[in-house]
């Protein structure tokens, strides 16, 4: 399985929403610009999100977008499973030896587990400390 740019510039846009919730609107073009990424690829992904029901749009000079719910109430598994669809690590898992067919399915649930246990709030959180970290030099 792998998430692609969709998946992961999608959550990119939901923890930006999420790290200003309650704040007010936040436009594609300033999160586009804090995360050096292409504005123009932003507008595709959000409109999912928004018939998903995870954001509002919010129009008017000083609009942009919101998160729809509160950020302890959305995970990264909504996110994901709304831009790259359900997860599948291999193809025609019926048809695999009882064996690996469980192995596969463990991994699944697995990674399936993670990503819904893992709020936007969590990964707000997480990523408003990288400032904080210790850099090294060598």
């Amino acid at each position: 399985m792998k998430i692609s740019t969709k998946g992961r510039y999608g959550l990119t846009i939901m923890i930006e929403l999420a790290k200003r919730y309650g704040e007010g609107p936040i436009s594609l073009k300033m999160i586009a610009q804090m995360n050096n990424l292409s504005e123009h690829y932003l507008e595709q992904l959000i409109s999912p999100l928004r018939n998903a029901g995870l954001v509002k749009s919010i129009r008017g000079a000083y609009g942009g977008y919101v998160l729809a719910h509160h950020p302890s109430k959305i995970t990264a598994g909504d996110v994901i499973s709304v831009l790259e669809g359900p997860i599948h690590l291999v193809e025609e898992l019926e048809e695999e030896e009882p064996a690996k067919r469980e192995l596969w399915v463990r991994i699944r649930d697995a990674v399936k587990e993670v990503l819904d246990s893992t709020t936007l709030e969590d990964l707000a959180s997480y990523s408003k400390h990288d400032g904080d970290a210790y850099m090294f030099y060598i």
